[in-house]
């Protein structure tokens, strides 16, 4: 079997691009991955044609491991967010392929359930505070999160802070994680986002102000070039540490795990190089006892293919989730969509990734100029009209 070539489509929101990346072969056999950008959309497309050329087309599909490694190194150039990106998608794609070929889940090529006893993966809500910033709004809001079986769910309740939070902004953002613990109850879990916003010292102070609530962690706390800063706050806390997103090659992870400032990491499979690549990483985390709870901002494919590794991961701990209440509406462009029951995801059995990408689904949400600016106030109601001026 050998790969044709690659066709792309967007899908577009005011807020985010999801783009859909499907490998097509010779024996029919099409795969599919997914990745969202922010801002760097139109310049994934352009190096997604480069690398058909040099290196995916007339590739086999089933020799992953040496795709990615011409892929990341064959251009010489150091691989950024928006090749390791471009080698997540087609990746995850080869992966959705082999499974489809052999009539098996990925998990499965993985090597299996990590636990045969439970076939389930924790969610958390992400994308569901899109209201107006006040503890009676994202008590309510939260109360439907609830409503809708959920067992834990995650929210930056910090505004525009950056580096500093004043008092007025400090009692605020405190007084709205004390209307949602209040409408979620003592025994679901609270995640509390910082967006790498703040400076060691303010961060601290809040983890110490935020002790009360009890939130399974703190993501997360201060910005991610400096790990020194972040094992300063971790070293400050007691609460768990969680980071990694904006990191996109697993061995940049290495310092990290020598700092042993993080309880949990959190990489994003979309921009990390893929499946293969992830569950690399995630089983070096289990060496540092440290557990895996992969970013996921992306659409239903994203979602299906974090699935994949969760399923055969021990140091696996929840997968986020936003299509339930942000973009609801884009989940029809895949078929077969990931949903969350009574708090948990169920594993799929069905070949490959278990999900089919709708193309002519997709062609309703043509790519938009999508913006999101965390510095921007009301950045989020996610609704790309903010605005902001800082980082």
């Amino acid at each position: 079997m050998r790969i044709t070539g690659i066709s792309t489509h967007v899908v577009g929101t005011p807020w985010r691009n999801l783009t859909y990346v499907l490998v097509h072969t010779d024996e029919g056999l099409t795969g599919v991955g997914e990745t969202r950008m922010l801002g760097r959309t139109d310049a994934l497309l352009g190096y997604l044609r480069e690398a058909e050329a040099n290196h995916i087309a007339g590739s086999d599909p089933f020799a992953v491991e040496d795709l990615v490694r011409r892929m990341k190194y064959g251009d010489y150039g150091r691989a950024g967010e928006i090749v390791m990106s471009g080698i997540a998608c087609v990746e995850t794609a080869c992966w959705d392929i082999k499974g489809k070929a052999l009539g098996v889940p990925v998990w499965q090529l993985l090597g299996g359930l990590s636990d045969v006893s439970d076939n389930r993966v924790k969610a958390y809500a992400n994308g569901w505070y899109t209201v107006e910033r006040t503890p009676e709004a994202f008590h309510a809001a939260a109360r439907r999160v609830v409503e809708r079986g959920y067992r834990a769910l995650k929210l930056d309740p910090f505004g525009t802070g950056s580096f500093e939070l004043d008092h007025d902004e400090t009692v605020r953002s405190l007084a709205l994680v004390e209307a949602v613990r209040d409408a979620i109850g003592p025994e679901r879990d609270l995640l509390v986002e910082m967006h790498g916003r703040f400076s060691p010292a303010t961060a601290i102070r809040l983890a110490r102000e935020l002790e009360p609530y009890r939130p399974a962690w703190l993501e997360e706390p201060v910005p991610p070039e400096n790990l020194k800063a972040l094992a300063k706050v971790a070293a400050r806390t007691t609460l768990p540490i969680a980071t990694g997103e904006r990191i996109h090659d697993r061995i940049e992870f290495r310092e990290l795990f020598e700092s042993q400032a993080a309880d949990i990491i959190q990489p994003d499979l979309g921009h990390l190089g893929g499946i293969g690549e992830t569950r690399k990483l995630a089983a070096t985390a289990e060496t540092h006892y440290v557990l895996l709870a992969p970013h996921n901002v992306g659409g239903s494919v994203l979602t299906a293919a974090s699935l994949q590794l969760a399923a055969c991961t021990p140091n696996f701990m929840i997968l986020e989730h936003f299509n339930d209440f942000a973009d609801a509406e884009i989940k029809k462009v895949v078929r077969g969509a990931p949903e969350v029951t009574d708090g948990y995801f169920t594993l799929s059995d069905a070949p490959g990734l278990g999900v089919e990408f709708d193309a002519e689904a997709a062609a309703e949400f043509p790519q938009q100029q999508a913006h999101f600016d965390l510095w921007a106030e009301d950045w989020h109601k996610r609704d790309g009209t903010a605005r902001g001026t800082r980082p």
